[in-house]
C-alpha cells in the first residue's frame, strides 16, 4: 500500500449556512476528514453546535459506514475519548488520469490511501471506444488482484486532456482527440460499474492535487501544464477549482500570441500551443511525442518556449494574482531551462505588487499530480451533500 497522503482541508461551510440535515452531516464529515475534529467533543467545540446536535447528524454517517468510531489509546487518567475517522472500508474510488500518450490508474479508499496504482499507454488518437475499454479492463484487473468486489466502487473519476463540460462529463471539441467530441464518457462505465462518474480536464485535477498537498496559504494557485498541449488549472483562495461558466477556464493553449502564425490543431493560427508546447518542439526537431531527441537540442528549444509561455503566464498573474504558480508536464523534465525561462519573463513583465510574494516553482508531485487530484476530487465529492445522498438508503 502506498503512503497516506495529507490532502489538506476540504472546503467547509459554517454551521449558520448548513440548515439542511444533509449539509450539516457533510460539514461534520469534512471536518473529520481534514483532521480538524476527530471526536464528538471536538466537533462540538469547532462548530459551536450542541453535542446532541453533533451526535444526531453523525448518526447517518455511522450508519452508512462512511465514518468509523473507535476508542483511542488510554491516557494517564480517565476514560479515553472515542476517535472519529473516515472509514477505509466504506468503499473505493477508481481514478484515471488519461494523457495524450500515457495514463495512470489508481484505486484509493476513503481514508485517502492509494491501494494500487498503475501506468498505462493511452494514445487518445485511437478513439474513445478503444481507450476507455482498456481503462475499464485494467480497472477490473486491478480490483481482482486486490480482491475488491466491483460493487464496492463508490465513485469513478476520469481526467482527460481536453475541454470538458463538467456537468455532463463530456469532452467538447478536443483538438488532439479525434472522435471524442461529446462522447458520453460516464455512460461508457455503466456496464461494468454502477457508481457515479466524474469527468474533468486533466490540468484541473493536477491543480487540485498540488493545492491539497500544500499549505492553504499557497492559494490562489495556478498550475500550468506544458506537454503535448498547454493548459492551466486554477484553484481559488478558498481552495476550490475554478472551471468557469462552462468548464473552459484555464484553456490558455489557444491564446493567440502576436508575431506568430503557426497553424494550430484547433483551426486557428498563432496559438501558444502551436509553437511552444512539447509537441510543437518535437515537431521542430523531427521527433514525436513518444520519441527521445537529443537533450542539448531540446534544452535550448525548451528555454525559448518557456519564455513564450512566461508571457502568457504574466498576463494570468495580473488577472488572478496567485500566491503560487506551479509548472508541470513533460517540458519540466528540463527543469532548470523551463523554470528559468518562465521566471525571467514573469518577474520582468508582471507588476511588483503581483510578484513581490509570488512563487514560481516546479510541481512537487510530478507525473502523479493528476491521479492524486482525481482522488482528491473523488473524496471531496463523496463528502459533499450530493455524494452523501447517493450513499444513503432510499428509505431515508
Amino acid at each position: 500500500m502506498l503512503p497516506w497522503l495529507n490532502l489538506g482541508l476540504p472546503r467547509t461551510t459554517s454551521p449558520a449556512q448548513t440548515n439542511h440535515a444533509l449539509n450539516l452531516s457533510s460539514y461534520l464529515a469534512r471536518l473529520v476528514a481534514s483532521g480538524q475534529a476527530t471526536s464528538r467533543s471536538e466537533l462540538a467545540r469547532v462548530t459551536g453546535l450542541a453535542r446532541s446536535t453533533v451526535s444526531e447528524h453523525l448518526l447517518p454517517l455511522l450508519r452508512i459506514g462512511l465514518i468509523a468510531e473507535h476508542e483511542a489509546e488510554a491516557g494517564a487518567r480517565g476514560r479515553p475519548p472515542s476517535v472519529l475517522t473516515l472509514n477505509p472500508q466504506a468503499g473505493v474510488i477508481l481514478a484515471a488520469d488519461i494523457g495524450a500518450a500515457k495514463g495512470r490508474l489508481a484505486i484509493a479508499d476513503f481514508g485517502q490511501h492509494f491501494i494500487v496504482e498503475r501506468s498505462i499507454q493511452t494514445d487518445v488518437a485511437r478513439g474513445p471506444d478503444t481507450v476507455l475499454a482498456e481503462v475499464r479492463t485494467a480497472f477490473l484487473q486491478m480490483l481482482a488482484e486486490r480482491q475488491i468486489d466491483a460493487r464496492n466502487v463508490r465513485l469513478i473519476v476520469v481526467g482527460l486532456p481536453a475541454p470538458v463540460d463538467f456537468a455532463s462529463g463530456m469532452p467538447v471539441r478536443p483538438p488532439i482527440m479525434p472522435g471524442w467530441d461529446n462522447y458520453p464518457v460516464p455512460a461508457s462505465f455503466q456496464q461494468e460499474f454502477s457508481a457515479p462518474v466524474l469527468v474533468d480536464n486533466d490540468v484541473n485535477l493536477m491543480a487540485l492535487g498540488e493545492a491539497r498537498c500544500r499549505p492553504a496559504t499557497q492559494c490562489p494557485l495556478l498550475y500550468v501544464k506544458a506537454s503535448t498541449g498547454i493548459g492551466c488549472g486554477i484553484v481559488t483562495h478558498d481552495g476550490q477549482l475554478h472551471r468557469g461558466a462552462d468548464g473552459a477556464a484555464g484553456d490558455i493553449g489557444h491564446v493567440r500570441v502576436p508575431g506568430h502564425e503557426e497553424p494550430c490543431r484547433c483551426g486557428a493560427y498563432g496559438c501558444i500551443e502551436a509553437f511552444a508546447s512539447y509537441g510543437a518542439i518535437l515537431r521542430k526537431v523531427g521527433g514525436d511525442v513518444g520519441g527521445d531527441p537529443g537533450e542539448a537540442q531540446l534544452s535550448a528549444l525548451v528555454r525559448t518556449a518557456a519564455g513564450e509561455i512566461g508571457e502568457v503566464i504574466a498576463m494570468l498573474v495580473h488577472f488572478f494574482n496567485p500566491a503560487v504558480i506551479v509548472l508541470g508536464g513533460r517540458m519540466t523534465q528540463f527543469g532548470d531551462e523551463m523554470l528559468a525561462g518562465v521566471r525571467s519573463v514573469v518577474y520582468r513583465r508582471a507588476l511588483p505588487l503581483a510578484t513581490r510574494k509570488l512563487s514560481v516553482e516546479l510541481s512537487t508531485l510530478g507525473n502523479r499530480a493528476g491521479i492524486i487530484g482525481a482522488v482528491v476530487l473523488g473524496v471531496e465529492h463523496v463528502l459533499s451533500p450530493q455524494g452523501l445522498r447517493s450513499m444513503m438508503p432510499t428509505t431515508e
